[in-house]
Formats: structure tokens, sequence, C-alpha cells
């Protein structure tokens, strides 16, 4: 069998087996980090080879990021994202920061496929930001860091997109 049905009901479940509804805030973030991540999974696909094993570096830290989402009660959890994925993309950040020209006017999205596809993915790491907020201000999840790593992702991938734009 290939379904459950258990989400027939509007329900789902989170990692502890607490049942929630669809609409809910942490179910909301959760879709939200699900889609950045198929979307930075769509972007990888089109990059070079150094880019594709730093984007999936970044799918595998987004799980563990979707992991705390997913999980109210942090002494639950067997893993988190380590404190050092901050600094690693700060370092990311200024390597391929280094590589861009300084824009004299906004940058259109759609220049290339790969940083249209990269801009989308920033994009989609916004609203899931927004979403890591609402349950930060709602007092459902505890996590600051989880803040500052989704806010440097969008600006790694920013800077991703100018790079890729520029190679044209």
């Amino acid at each position: 069998m290939w379904y459950t049905k258990n989400g027939d009901d509007g329900y789902t479940d989170l990692a502890d087996g607490e049942r929630v509804a669809k609409d809910s805030r942490r179910i909301e973030a959760l879709g939200s980090l699900d889609e950045a991540t198929s979307c930075i999974g769509g972007a990888r696909a089109q990059l070079d080879t150094e880019g594709q094993a730093l984007l999936a570096r970044i799918q595998r830290e987004l799980i563990l990021v979707m992991a705390e989402v997913a999980t109210p009660d942090p002494a639950a959890l067997r893993s988190r994202l380590p404190e050092a994925a901050v600094a690693a993309l700060e370092a990311d950040i200024a390597q391929v920061a280094a590589g861009v020209s300084p824009l004299t006017e906004f940058a259109l999205p759609g220049a290339t496929p790969a940083g249209a596809a990269l801009d989308i993915a920033r994009a989609v790491v916004r609203r899931a930001e927004r979403r890591v907020v609402a349950l930060i201000h709602h007092g459902e999840l505890t996590g600051d860091h989880l803040l500052h790593y989704l806010n440097r992702l969008s600006s790694l991938l920013y800077f991703m997109a100018r790079a890729e734009d520029e190679k044209q």
C-alpha cells in the first residue's frame, strides 16, 4: 500500500506523533521548508559540480531544520542543526559574493535558467523564514539559530543567483 489515509481528515502527525491540523502554523512552516528544499534541488540540478555539492549540503541541513520544526519538544530531538551551520553559510556568502560585481541597479530574476531557479529558491526560503518567525512569535518554537540560518541561506542564494547570471 502506498498511502495511509491518515491525512484524509485534514490532520497530520508531527515527529512525536501529535496530530495537528494541516493548516496549523507548524505545518505551514514545514510545508514552506519542504518547498524550499525542493526548489533548491531544482537549482542544484542546473549548477556545476561545486555548486551542486554546496546545495546538497544545504538540503541536508534543511532536513535538520525541518526536524526541529516538526518536534514540539526540543528535548526529543535526536539531531539538530549544528551551531557551525550559520558560520559555514557566512563563509559561503563571503566566497560567492567576492566573485560578484557590485550592482548598479536592481537585479531582475531570470537572466539565466540557473539564476532564476536560485532566485525562486531564495524567495521560498524567505517565505519559510516568515513561517518560522510566526512559530517563534507565538511561542510554539524556540530557535533563533533557525532564523539566523534561514536568513543567511536566502543571502547565499541571492549571491549565487547573481554569480550565475554574470556567467551569461
